[in-house]
């Protein structure tokens, strides 16, 4: 029997959301370009990568308790408990165990990378990153005035790979000192096995450059899938910097709060020579909540999440049955091919919201390897992804 309800409807006009409030400022460069075809409150938001979900209660009771402490000061993680919870569900979930004393903590996995993207690179240095990608990882690079190298993943069967050859020859240039690597991969959803991870590590490693995993979407897998952590295959290794945080699994993204696993000891350091440490004192206890309380409510949700691709997949055949779209192995995020439908050069974020009411991510947003690609976040109720998928539908068939 479930426990928990995902099909429920949350409001979420009038709570500053990034989803419903933010959008303009986010997905459009000139909202002027915007003509809506509905009132924005009968938008359908499938963009911004939280869910449309209430968190574990157990989380917001664990707020609630600390709120009615009255005393909200200065905060630092002091108590060892909550990197004990981390560590057990490091441990329970992926079989990973690492020394405590290499756990520091961030406002996030974004202000993170930009904090080690200062720290690891010179400014004559260059990064590596996968396309299609995270669009914050170019930011990272783009704010410290960095160059970036990117490597397209090649799409075959189904499903996306590393292009090895490739990165062999891009990681022997001197001044490459950083790859930015997403494990399980966003958009794609691609989750990567041991053997592709030993051999970027093997290949990256030899060249002498330093590797930042990005896990945040590391717990969101279909049913019967498993993580495999960078830093698990590399055990020995100092060159792995790993981001991981409850936001993504637990939707706890507002509260800013991400934990980075940093193995040497001078990185290290150096991060908290430059880093401000300081935690919000309910975001410490919201993240040990989630892991301590959390499994069932994340078990049920991957069901749902299960279902809701099942739903697109057999959606998406029936009526688009010219786009390309595989269940990805992980996330929230399904990652469609138009080009059968729509040129390489527009603006489908700016299309769809303005002809269907549906806020989504075009593929322009991925920095490269994207053209006539859509993103859709899939953690919603399913009755708002049905009405997402007939507008969308809809406009493309007129």
């Amino acid at each position: 029997m479930k426990k928990y309800n995902f099909d429920k409807i949350i409001n979420r006009k009038g709570t500053n959301a990034m989803s419903v409030e933010g959008f303009k400022e986010y997905l459009f460069d000139n909202s002027e370009l915007l003509q809506l075809p509905c009132k924005e409150e009968e938008l359908i938001p499938m963009w911004v990568a939280d869910m449309e979900f209430e968190t574990v209660p157990e989380v917001v009771e664990a707020i609630q308790r600390r709120a009615e402490h009255g005393i909200l000061g200065y905060t630092k993680l002091f108590d060892g408990d909550y990197k004990q919870t981390f560590l057990n569900w490091a441990k329970s979930r992926y079989d990973y165990q690492f020394n405590q004393n290499h756990l520091v903590t961030s406002s996030g996995v974004i202000p993170a990378l930009y904090d080690l993207v200062q720290q690891l690179c010179n400014d004559d240095e260059k990064v590596l990153i996968f396309t299609p990608s995270y669009a914050y990882f170019k930011h990272a690079t783009d704010y410290h005035h960095i160059e970036l190298v990117t490597s397209d993943l090649i799409q075959k069967e189904d499903n996306f790979y590393i292009n090895f050859e490739d990165v062999r020859q891009k990681v022997k240039d001197e001044k490459l000192r950083l790859c930015i690597f997403c494990n399980p991969h966003n958009p794609t959803g691609r989750l990567w096995t041991a053997q592709e991870l030993r051999q970027l590590g093997e290949l990256c490693f030899e060249n002498q450059v330093t590797i930042i995993s990005d896990e945040i979407h590391c717990d969101l897998l279909r049913s019967g899938k498993t993580f495999i952590p960078f830093q698990k295959v590399f055990s020995d290794s100092e060159e792995i910097i790993t981001c991981m945080a409850p936001s993504k699994t637990f939707n706890l993204a507002g509260l800013l709060f991400a934990y980075i696993i940093i193995p040497n000891e001078e990185q290290r350091l150096q991060w908290h020579q430059h880093h401000l440490s300081f935690e919000n004192p309910l975001s410490i206890v919201a993240a040990q909540a989630a892991y301590q309380y959390g499994e069932e409510w994340l078990e049920e949700l991957k069901i749902y999440l299960d279902q809701n691709f099942d739903f697109l997949q057999n959606y998406l055949t029936v009526h688009l049955p010219k786009a390309k779209f595989s269940i990805p192995e992980a996330t929230y995020l399904a990652w469609i091919d138009l080009t059968a439908y729509f040129p390489p050069n527009e603006n489908l974020t700016l299309f769809f919201a303005n002809q269907a009411g549906v806020l989504l991510e075009g593929g322009n947003m991925f920095v490269d390897n994207a053209a006539a690609h859509i993103r859709l976040n899939l953690a919603c109720p399913q009755s708002r992804l049905k009405e997402g998928l007939k507008r969308i539908v809809k406009v493309i068939d007129e």
